[in-house]
């Protein structure tokens, strides 16, 4: 059953990659993944394509008139809670028990947690501030951070529609995903072990877990803005028995404190997209610092999205025009990584990697 839906799943993207008409294309290529388990004929082997910058991102004219529907106060209303419902109701037809899992963060005692997390000295970045995912308090509420996980697996289930259970999709986008930084450490590390992750922008620590059981032996950091998700993050670990417990870090991604050369595996995961180029430029340079000789930085986020979505996620993410305007693998390049290859890991997501070098 995985197999077949991801082969569908290879064959949308293609599809997705080749449309677009006028558009400008991106000056890197990506790997296709069809598919990544293994079938009778054999294992499915990734195609090479050029990754298309949407016809309604940037300076366009398509792109200007949905910027103005934004700035029409009354219609971005409409559009913010058009974007909420959207994500609830896949949700909630896909067996998601949104409002159960809301309401058992918010009456737990993560209140308390949130005290010993917070750093009370870390200063907020400019662009943090805004509003973010039709909350007006952006990730600096109780209730984005408590529904969180619900959204990411209601983001999972979109991706991929044939899926059978939410379970089945993520373990297709996560499997995909971590299946991408295996491979790359394994053919550019030079065998260096992972022996130390950070995942930058954790949120309530989906991707760091994920990370933490794909590498039970390394030490996992997952650091983010956002005590209210930590917090959440933090609670659920406490729960968990693992053979080393994940650390959680309130700071700034962009300046971490962390010790220079400290890291094999830096992981980015959803973060770039609600970040001004600007932030996301500081991310990758940091990343760069925090990474040993033969460290991998693996960024996954947004691929193309239809100019519906692409609308209302716009309504609800400030920055997602400068996300797709940026060359992200350029920008890699720029900070010092050697090896940048970028693969559509889901219909909706790519994966971008690249190393340290020696």
């Amino acid at each position: 059953m995985a197999a077949a839906i991801l082969a569908r799943a290879g064959a949308t993207a293609a599809g997705g990659l080749r449309s677009g008409g006028d558009v400008r294309r991106r000056r890197n290529t990506v790997a296709i993944v069809a598919a990544t388990t293994t079938t009778g004929a054999g294992p499915a082997v990734p195609k090479e394509g050029s990754l298309e910058r949407p016809a309604w991102s940037g300076e366009t004219p398509l792109s200007r008139l949905v910027g103005a529907l934004i700035a029409f106060k009354p219609f971005y209303s409409l559009m913010k809670l058009a974007s909420r419902e959207v994500i609830i109701r896949t949700a909630e037809k896909s067996n998601v028990p949104w409002r159960e899992m809301t309401k058992q963060v918010l009456e737990s005692d993560v209140y308390e947690v949130f005290d010993r997390i917070r750093d009370l000295n870390l200063v907020y970045p400019d662009y943090y501030l805004s509003p973010f995912h039709a909350y007006d308090e952006g990730n600096l509420s109780w209730l984005a951070a408590a529904e969180a996980e619900p959204a990411t697996m209601s983001i999972a289930k979109r991706a991929i529609p044939d899926a059978g259970s939410i379970e089945e999709a993520n373990q297709i986008v996560r499997g995909n995903w971590l299946n991408a930084i295996e491979e790359h450490h394994l053919k550019y590390s030079g065998n260096c072990q992972i022996n130390d992750i950070l995942d930058i922008g954790c949120s309530v620590g989906v991707s760091t877990r994920y990370l933490a059981e794909k590498f039970p032996s390394a030490r996992t950091v997952g650091l983010d803005l956002s005590p209210y998700f930590l917090a959440v993050a933090a609670h659920k670990e406490e729960k968990l028995s693992r053979q080393n417990p994940i650390r959680w870090v309130h700071a700034n991604g962009e300046a971490t404190g962390l010790p220079s050369n400290s890291f094999d595996l830096v992981s980015l995961a959803y973060v770039c997209h609600e970040c001004p180029a600007r932030a996301i430029t500081g991310l990758v340079n940091e990343a760069f610092r925090l990474l040993r000789p033969g460290g991998t930085i693996a960024l996954t986020d947004n691929s193309e999205l239809s100019p519906v979505l692409f609308t209302l996620m716009k309504s609800t993410e400030p920055f997602l025009d400068e996300y797709y305007m940026l060359d992200l693998e350029e920008t890699m390049r720029q900070a010092g990584f050697v090896n940048v290859h970028s693969i559509l890991t889901d219909p909706r997501h790519r994966t971008v990697t690249a190393t340290v070098p020696f």
